[in-house]
């Protein structure tokens, strides 16, 4: 059931009407038909084995964090039975273990089928390349509800969350179904609260929510679709002559492709999310308007970058051994080096694991390297930078030096995109060489007259859909509220924009039949 079928638009209307008349009839259990709803979904999506998934998913974190609770609470009577110090100190030595034996089991069994499901075949493929596939199917959105679940664990483990008693809810929260396709990853403390909540209609949020859905409808028709097939048509098979402006060309089209397709699908569920009065965690924020390689990654897929911070990135910077190593590389390199190192390397590794957790892959995982060494070695350097900065009289804050960091920003990231887009490394290496020793220019309209579309009609009006998705974030980047500024228009104009919204997204729907209208991270 993808997102803009017939299918789907039935089954929305009819949870919000089930929604709005359990609200006024039951407000206390209003919470029941979002839960309801979002089972349906995910048997009709995903069918009966992707529920199993995600109800086991819910019972054992949910089992986890009760027994986490109730542990703390055990150590704290105890604690206060013991008058001594050190007897306080071996009552919460012993509770803290078995804590950290219940979230590990936890940890290891959401984890564990995660990583066998999506791969045990990728190894298996490596380790025996002439052995049959398993048929291993991942449940549709596991990476996300598996993110989610292990991370609510975490903070009750850490008490920075409350576990929930009532097994339903807790259920709502892992299932809900707008989250379930591509995310975001949210925290319970800012979701659980929302769900269960009663609400009451809302003229003005839904309305917010129904132009970010258009908006989001419109980044994925009339830019990621109709870019589909132009980057499948110039990557789909490299050779060692192809032209690097073909290459130049296919990587800004998987740019804005990929962007219309993620924030695009984003900008869908958390629109149709508003139209219960519900408010996801944000997962994009003007991510081409970055700086820096940092800066880009705190902009884009903000939900898994924090999940990775919280539960990866500082753990393991203030592991003993990186704390040593900093202090070590401080005495003998300078303050910063040692301030600075052990996180450095703890970005290394979580880039490895944001790559992994796009896949198994080579390509995957030397994407993820290239990311977290640029990141590692601009922290590692910005003394220098500074300095040179300050010797050619450069106003960092200055708004052209800021339009060079995101022209800047901008090159790391697309030579990055290069090993996402491509299945093999080679062929990657390939693409970035031919973009310096064989550029070969090819005018526009060849080039796409070769991949098979008729001369300026399409290009035209993808470009045309890309300056305004432009000038839309440009004025969010400004603090301008484009939903707010949009809803104050006159009932006239607001349909006219949708009549135009319209027409660009209708004259790509035969783009779909050939190309498909899936999101690229539901397979994630």
């Amino acid at each position: 059931m993808e997102l803009f079928s017939a299918q789907f638009l039935l089954f929305l209307c009819a949870a919000w009407t089930a929604y709005l008349v359990l609200g006024r009839v039951k407000p206390g259990l209003q919470w029941t038909a979002l839960l309801a709803a979002s089972l349906v979904f995910y048997v009709v999506a995903g069918g009966w084995r992707s529920l199993a998934f995600v109800v086991s998913a819910s019972a054992v974190t949910w089992v986890a964090a009760l027994a986490l609770e109730k542990l703390e609470a055990r150590s704290k009577e105890a604690r206060a039975a013991v008058s001594d110090r050190a007897g306080k100190k071996a009552v919460r030595a012993r509770f803290t273990a078995r804590k950290r034996l219940v979230l590990a089991a936890a940890l290891i069994i959401c984890l564990g089928v995660l990583g066998y499901l999506k791969y045990w075949e990728t190894v298996l493929s490596y380790l025996m390349p002439s052995a049959t596939g398993l048929g291993l199917v991942l449940p549709l959105g596991i990476s996300f509800f598996t993110f989610q679940v292990t991370g609510y664990v975490i903070d009750v483990y850490n008490g920075k969350e409350a576990a929930e008693p009532n097994l339903a809810k807790h259920l709502l929260f892992t299932a809900y179904f707008p989250q379930l396709i591509q995310g975001p990853i949210n925290k319970h403390r800012t979701l659980a609260p929302q769900l269960t909540a009663p609400h009451s209609p809302d003229a003005h949020g839904m309305r917010r929510g129904a132009v970010r859905l258009a908006l989001g409808i419109f980044k994925k028709f009339a830019i990621a679709i109709m870019l589909q097939k132009t980057v499948g048509e110039i990557f789909g098979t490299v050779d060692e002559a192809i032209p690097g402006s073909l290459v130049v060309v296919g990587l800004l089209a998987y740019n804005a492709q990929l962007y219309g397709d993620f924030s695009g699908g984003i900008d869908m569920v958390e629109g149709i999310s508003e139209l219960f009065g519900i408010e996801m965690d944000p997962n994009f924020r003007q991510p081409y308007f970055a700086v820096s390689l940092s800066d880009f990654w705190q902009r884009w897929h903000i939900s898994l970058g924090a999940w990775m911070r919280d539960y990866v990135f500082y753990p393991l910077a203030l592991i003993k051994p990186l704390q040593e190593l900093g202090k070590r590389a401080g005495r003998r390199f300078g303050r910063h080096i040692g301030r600075t190192l052990g996180a450095c390397i703890a970005n290394v590794a979580v880039f490895l694991l944001v790559g992994l957790w796009h896949g198994a892959q080579a390509h995957y995982l030397v994407w993820g390297l290239y990311n977290g060494v640029i990141v590692a070695l601009a922290d590692l350097f910005a003394p220098l930078f500074d300095r040179m900065a300050g010797a050619l009289s450069i106003d960092r804050a200055s708004a052209p030096w800021r339009i060079v960091s995101i022209a800047r920003t901008f090159i790391i990231v697309t030579v990055g995109r290069c090993f996402d887009c491509m299945d093999r490394v080679g062929d990657a290496l390939i693409c970035l060489r031919n973009t310096c020793t064989n550029l070969m220019p090819v005018p526009w309209d060849e080039a796409l007259i070769a991949l098979g579309f008729e001369k300026g009609l399409i290009p035209g009006r993808v470009l045309l859909c890309i300056a305004v998705i432009f000038v839309i974030d440009l004025l969010y980047e400004r603090g301008i509220d484009v939903r707010e500024r949009f809803l104050e228009f006159p009932p006239l104009t607001r349909f006219a924009v949708y009549l135009v919204l319209g027409f660009f997204v209708a004259s790509s729907l035969n783009h779909v039949s050939e190309v498909g209208g899936g999101f690229m991270y539901a397979n994630f």
